[in-house]
């Protein structure tokens, strides 16, 4: 079994990592990221375990098995990447769940550095998905996060059932008619997974609808080609208020993904 640092991959110097292989399917880890610059750590009010709460640390880990993958290593509460550009930073509490992120306005030098890497991010991954358009015609795209379930204390009772799946796929974005042949088969997989006795509990559109910048960026871009789906798994794999992993259920959720991959590949080539 892997030790916990063997299961994390960061950075603290590079934006992302990308890797290009031989695949019509890509994987992006885009809150994995932890770190901030330098000139933002002494502005910031939150402290490391309160940043990590709201990150989705781990999903990296999903997806490390898949040729394509990028992994974005800044944190979101430096520039978040799944939010449009005029909201990527958090500057109000209703935009950070509620948290004050900085002691006092940012300067806006701070502010044109940040959406630098947003704006350098979008342009790398046009780029990078053309290249696989222009090789396998269609491509599809695992956009993985992770969200809480135990936002009111450790002790406090999990989200009720009925809003949070295991796996919640969004779609908004999507073509859903285009698409269908794509993610149905894809949702199918992904629940016939066994973990601990149990099927994957996969539901479409429940605790979030797939409204990230992302997959909006994919589907505007590539309308014909790029199927680009929103992945939003429970914290099961960790415990979401000490950040320790469930190293069995990193395991198993990356194997889930890795054995999605030939399905999707032939869905994508079915669409070129």
């Amino acid at each position: 079994m892997p030790s916990f640092q063997e299961i994390v991959e960061s950075d603290p110097l590079g934006w992302w990592s990308a890797h290009r292989g031989a695949s019509p399917v890509v994987g992006t880890a885009i809150h994995n990221g932890h770190h901030l610059r330098s000139d933002l750590k002494d502005l910031i009010t939150l402290d490391d375990d309160e940043r990590l709460r709201e990150e989705d640390p781990f999903t990296e880990f999903f997806i490390r098995d898949l040729p394509n993958r990028i992994v974005v290593h800044r944190s979101r509460f430096e520039v978040d990447i799944n939010r449009a550009r005029d909201g990527a930073i958090y500057f109000r509490p209703e935009q950070a769940w509620g948290l004050k992120v900085w002691k006092d306005p940012l300067p806006e030098t701070a502010v044109a550095t940040s959406l630098q890497v947003h704006d350098a991010y979008y342009a790398m991954l046009e780029t990078y998905l053309r290249g696989i358009e222009q090789q396998y015609g269609a491509f599809v795209l695992l956009d993985i996060h992770s969200y809480n379930h135990r936002r009111d204390g450790v002790d406090a009772p999990e989200m009720a059932f009925a809003k949070a799946p295991q796996i919640n796929i969004g779609t908004s974005s999507m073509d859903r008619q285009r698409w269908a042949p794509v993610l149905d088969p894809f949702m199918e997989q992904l629940r016939s997974f066994e973990f601990r006795g149990e099927r994957m509990d996969v539901r479409e559109n429940v605790a979030f609808q797939g409204r990230g910048e992302q997959t909006r960026f994919v589907h505007e871009r590539f309308p014909e080609t790029g199927c680009a789906i929103a992945i939003e798994f429970k914290k099961v794999f960790m415990d979401e208020w000490t950040g320790e992993p469930d190293i069995e259920a990193l395991q198993a959720m990356r194997r889930m993904i890795r054995l999605s991959v030939p399905l999707l590949e032939q869905a994508a080539r079915g669409r070129s």
